[in-house]
């Protein structure tokens, strides 16, 4: 699958097991992608995970990995503060994704409405009630079950590709836990 052929992505994720779906994803569809992780034993073991069309590196070296000039198609980021670095290395027409339990709601619309002028798109995905490796037994959700990190990626890189008339969007992944 080429989806994201010719696409270049940053996944910058204190969340592990959704950064790396996100990456997973996108690095089967084509794109090249540069991953963060802290320590250098993640680092190793999400770059045997994601194979030679990916990099991970330390959340510190993003910038220098894509070199001088280097432009990013996709950015998906844990919070404003952690993607805002980032935006002068992304393309016109892009689009950031924010994934964090709690992204506010007025800190989407705000940056949608500083970038809306280069046609960038910023969107975020909450997820809540997601699996996590030794999880304790957390109440579950209406929907009955744990979400999964696949799941909350799939969101995420609808945001970022397909709504393409959609920015300052705030999308619930938490199995009903949040309603209207």
């Amino acid at each position: 699958m080429t989806k994201y052929a010719g696409r270049t992505a940053v996944v910058v994720s204190e969340a592990t097991a959704i950064g790396l779906a996100v990456a997973k994803r996108l690095v089967e569809g084509g794109a090249h992608v540069v991953l963060t992780a802290r320590t250098t034993k993640e680092r190793d073991r999400l770059g045997g995970e994601l194979g030679s069309a990916a990099r991970v590196v330390a959340p510190s070296d993003v910038t220098a990995c894509l070199g001088p000039g280097g432009v990013v198609d996709l950015l998906f980021a844990d919070a404003v503060a952690t993607a805002r670095p980032l935006l002068p290395r992304l393309r016109d027409g892009g689009a950031v994704v924010l994934m964090t339990p709690a992204p506010s709601p007025a800190a989407v619309h705000a940056l949608a409405g500083e970038l809306v002028s280069r046609g960038i798109r910023v969107n975020a995905v909450a997820p809540g009630c997601i699996e996590a490796p030794g999880g304790n037994g957390a109440t579950l959700p209406p929907l009955g079950r744990l979400g999964a990190a696949e799941e909350v990626a799939r969101a995420a890189l609808f945001l970022a590709t397909d709504a393409t008339f959609t920015t300052g969007a705030r999308l619930p992944v938490d199995g009903g836990l949040t309603r209207p």
